[in-house]
Formats: C-alpha cells, sequence, structure tokens
C-alpha cells in the first residue's frame, strides 16, 4: 500500500488482531518481484484498508488458506475519472497480471467499477487470465445491497487455476502471513458471468 496513512492504518489493524497478520510493503505493485512473494500464503494487494483480509475471515477464509487479491485502482476507468482507460499510468493490471501469471496462486479476487469502461477492462482481466488457463467469472451488485446508503455498482470477479501447468513454489517454507502492498485504491445483483477455460464448446 503506497499511502502511508493507509499503511500505517493496516499495520496496526495487524497489530489488533483484525486482519491477517503479515507485512506491509510500500512500494508500488511494479517493484515487486515474483520470489519475494514465494514465502507469503495470502497476498493483498492494493490493500487499502484492509478489507479483502477482513471480509475473508467473516466469510469463513482461514488465515492459512492460500489465496491472493487485487483492488487495481479505479481511476482509468471511473466515470469520475479523466477517461485515459488502459493509457492511464495508473492503469496497474499489466503488473497484476505478471506477478499472477509468474507465482500462478490457485485463486485471485479483486474488483472494479462495473459501468461499460470497467467492463472493458475485465474483458483485458479475463482474456489475460485464460490465457494462463484460469477460470474467470464476475458478479456486479450495489453498495446498497450489502448495507450502504448509496448504489455504487461494483464488479467482484475471481479467477480459479485449472489444474494443467500449476507451477509450485519448491525449497521455500510457506508462512502464514499476508503480503500487503499496492497502490492508490482509487450493476445489479444478477448481473453474472463464468468463463471456463476448458471449455471446448
Amino acid at each position: 500500500e503506497i499511502d502511508p496513512k493507509a499503511a500505517a492504518w493496516l499495520r496496526e489493524l495487524i497489530r489488533q488482531g483484525h486482519i491477517a497478520d503479515g507485512d506491509v510493503d510500500e512500494r508500488s505493485i511494479e517493484d515487486i518481484t515474483p520470489n519475494e512473494l514465494k514465502k507469503y500464503t495470502q497476498c493483498h494487494f492494493f490493500a487499502g484498508i484492509g478489507v479483502w483480509s477482513h471480509a475473508l475471515r467473516n466469510a469463513g477464509w482461514s488465515d492459512d488458506r492460500p489465496i491472493w487479491t487485487g483492488s487495481c485502482p479505479c481511476q482509468p476507468f471511473s466515470s469520475a475519472g479523466q477517461g485515459k482507460g488502459v493509457d492511464d499510468e495508473r492503469h496497474l493490471w499489466p503488473a497484476f497480471h505478471w506477478l499472477i501469471k509468474q507465482c500462478r496462486p490457485d485463486i485471485v479476487l479483486g474488483e472494479q467499477v462495473a459501468h461499460k469502461a470497467g467492463a472493458a477492462w475485465f474483458d483485458i482481466v479475463s482474456t489475460d487470465l485464460e490465457a494462463e488457463d484460469y477460470s474467470c467469472g464476475k458478479i456486479v451488485f450495489p453498495a446498497c445491497s450489502v448495507g450502504a446508503p448509496h448504489l455504487r455498482q461494483r464488479q467482484y470477479w475471481v479467477a480459479h487455476a485449472t489444474s494443467q501447468g500449476l507451477e509450485r513454489p519448491t525449497g521455500e517454507s510457506v508462512q502464514r502471513s499476508g503480503a500487503i502492498e499496492g497502490a492508490r485504491h482509487a450493476g445489479s445483483s444478477e448481473a453474472c458471468e463464468l468463463a471456463d477455460s476448458n471449455d471446448k464448446g
């Protein structure tokens, strides 16, 4: 998490036991190397205020169960932004994708804005991940569906590695920890899409 105040908040949440124990890295995701991530069970990129770790715990996902999460910056695709899309320097999916490709976590979760530009962004994400033998799906629902006082449609996506070609880190112990790193964090519940990279039909 590159914002110093957010990083300090994350460290305090860890100290108090509210989110998974781990290291808070204040570098950009573009400066992270795959070898640095091998020792971690969970990696939370663009960590913000630690929502992914907190949500996973609430869902019964234990801290020692492997997963990666990443809420890539939404400003390039937000209707409130400048509309630069993939030309915006804050379009950090390529850096996140590269780490996923190199480390091949079994499961990756993420979220992004849900309007037209966000949908086009997920097309890129799903195409990239399916090329690496991940099955991808997303669901769109509003913030008000979970108790917030506003609509704010968001798309949440998941990618699951297939059994073919998985490369596991070897020669290093996997610690019960969560790497928390990243950059600025900046439809309707029935909208759902699923793609299977092994589908022959």
